[in-house]
């Protein structure tokens, strides 16, 4: 039975700096670096046959450095679409060209990584880059808690959990379920609450045992397909 692992990236340097941070596209400190390191070597023996992430750095920083720890011994390569699309710039295009590989030599070796926009953290709006902190002195604890934990209710100009699920959820139907249904065992590098749209899916939450859903950084969370359903498995 196929496996579908989902790790939320290590520590952020805005994590640590206790700011918002959404699609602000910023690294992992040297706390997640750490982080995503443990959190490979406990999936190290599960196998992968391909890797998802988001377009962010801190969770492809995360899946790399989680892949290093893997004892298959295979190469992770970031695998672009190989057609030009209607009004694709000259220097995209050829990127996609020149990024293909040439040779059959070591194929057997590579571990496929693809890159998905829809992975990527819940937009914060007007709160991204701003002091939690300083946030929560200006507008409350209890609204500054709407906008991080409510399924609806997004900060000023950025998304809700709801909004960031109309994106993951069919990307998770669209994508990473045929691939698991065919027999893959994935790996899912993402954020908080990309995740946590994900995991409310899979263990049909409702929109109230949603806001008590905490993710955590660098901890890997480890689904089997069972008869089309699924079951997480508690040890590793």
């Amino acid at each position: 039975m196929s496996l579908l692992i989902l790790m939320r990236h290590g520590q952020s340097m805005w994590n640590a700096a206790g700011l918002f941070t959404g699609w602000v596209d910023v690294p992992l400190s040297p706390t997640g670096i750490d982080e995503a390191r443990a959190g490979g070597r406990a999936i190290a023996q599960l196998p992968i046959d391909e890797v998802h992430v988001s377009t962010l750095i801190r969770a492809q920083m995360t899946a790399m450095i989680a892949l290093s720890e893997h004892t298959s011994g295979k190469t992770p390569v970031v695998r672009y679409p190989t057609e030009v699309e209607a009004g694709m710039s000259e220097n995209e295009a050829r990127m996609r060209e020149w990024s293909q590989i040439r040779g059959e030599a070591g194929q057997d070796g590579l571990l496929p990584v693809y890159v998905a926009w829809q992975l990527n953290e819940r937009m914060y709006g007007d709160l991204q880059g701003l002091n939690k902190q300083a946030t929560r002195e200006q507008y409350g604890e209890e609204q500054v808690h709407i906008w991080r934990r409510s399924y609806d209710v997004p900060p000023p100009n950025g998304e809700s959990l709801e909004l960031t699920a109309a994106r993951t959820i069919p990307y998770l139907e669209s994508t990473l379920i045929p691939a698991i249904d065919g027999g893959k065992n994935v790996f899912v590098a993402a954020h908080g609450n990309s995740l946590r749209s994900i995991i409310m899916h899979l263990d049909d939450l409702s929109e109230e045992d949603v806001l008590a859903l905490e993710v955590p950084t660098g901890v890997p969370i480890v689904y089997e397909r069972t008869h089309g359903g699924w079951q997480r498995k508690q040890d590793l």
